[in-house]
């Protein structure tokens, strides 16, 4: 096996976990629900081991599975790290790269691998514009930026999208509010909440939560802030207005701390949304110095975010 086809085959292992059904893994990959059985078979042969308890509801890992999760982690990370190396050693990569971010993402979990990738790259510079809404590389500024990085539904065919990480939303609020209102045990019971909603166009899967494995929408009856950027959502989530629905790139820091509190998460973080975190370009070829930016977010954003990471950890420990 090749160190593409290892990549591939853990990825597939880690997407299943992360999402806990064959299914939602295949969303991920260009396979059927049955080749992501017979390869997650494949891999326990070769491993020797039963990695993961198949039921009806659920594909649940068993404690072999957990730990070689682990282990799979640091071999994709070594693997990726390892091709990214063999790149800049191959020519001492130079110049400028210019690149576009959503600011709240920017803020948090960009800006520092930047900063890990430029002490990597001492030749290499990079010109990082954080702002809440998206340019239009195919118009005006095409040529002034070298890639854009987005969060969410695609709907621009015309750029090549490279997938970054994958994205969870999670729904919940502050202990101040829940010990007041009382804690909703099901995603229906949200009708009677108050809650925190995005004012105008909403991403398509907020408030959408798989019940017996189908999504329904349910959202609360009274919207006490409605805002057109997450951050106010979360803000005023923490300060205890209601329910608010965030992607855990923004919500984990709350959540780590205790500022809010994770709704209909006994088993875990919820499946990944078939939408994530994407590096957009024009379709022509990319610099190798953008390639080897990509390189880099990839080994840092994925298989599994270090944010969703981060709450795996905090849930298996209680």
């Amino acid at each position: 096996m090749n160190p593409n086809q290892l990549t591939d085959q853990l990825g597939l292992f880690l997407d299943v976990l992360e999402s806990g059904s064959f299914s939602a893994a295949s969303r991920r990959h260009p396979l059927t629900p049955s080749a992501v059985a017979r390869r997650i078979d494949s891999l326990e042969s070769a491993v020797g081991s039963q990695l993961f308890v198949r039921s009806t509801h659920a594909v649940l890992p068993t404690s072999a599975g957990m730990a070689f999760a682990e282990r799979a982690r640091r071999i994709i990370a070594e693997l990726q790290l390892a091709r990214a190396e063999a790149v800049s050693l191959s020519s001492a990569p130079e110049g400028l790269i210019r690149i576009d971010a959503p600011a709240a993402f920017g803020r948090r979990h960009l800006a520092p691998v930047i900063a890990d990738f430029l002490l990597l790259y001492p030749g290499l510079d990079v010109q990082m514009h954080l702002i809440d809404s998206f340019i239009d590389m195919a118009g005006a500024n095409l040529g002034k930026v070298d890639l854009v990085l987005r969060a969410g539904q695609l709907a621009d065919t015309r750029l090549v999208a490279t997938p970054l990480a994958s994205m969870v939303r999670v729904a919940c609020a502050s202990p101040d509010y829940l010990k007041r209102r009382g804690v909703p045990n099901h995603p229906a019971q949200l009708n009677e909440h108050d809650g925190l909603d995005w004012e105008g166009l909403a991403p398509p899967f907020a408030w959408k939560f798989e019940v017996d494995g189908q999504m329904q929408l349910h959202r609360p009856s009274r919207i006490r802030l409605s805002a057109n950027n997450a951050e106010a959502l979360a803000c005023g989530a923490a300060a205890g207005l209601g329910v608010a629905h965030l992607p855990t790139w923004l919500a984990s820091e709350y959540l780590l701390r205790g500022e809010l509190l994770p709704l209909f998460c006994e088993h875990g973080l919820p499946p990944p949304e078939c939408t994530g975190i994407y590096a957009l370009r024009m379709e022509q070829q990319i610099h190798s110095r953008s390639r080897l930016l990509l390189e880099y977010l990839k080994t840092r954003f994925s298989p599994v975010p270090p944010w969703d990471l981060a709450l795996q950890r905090q849930f298996a420990r209680h």
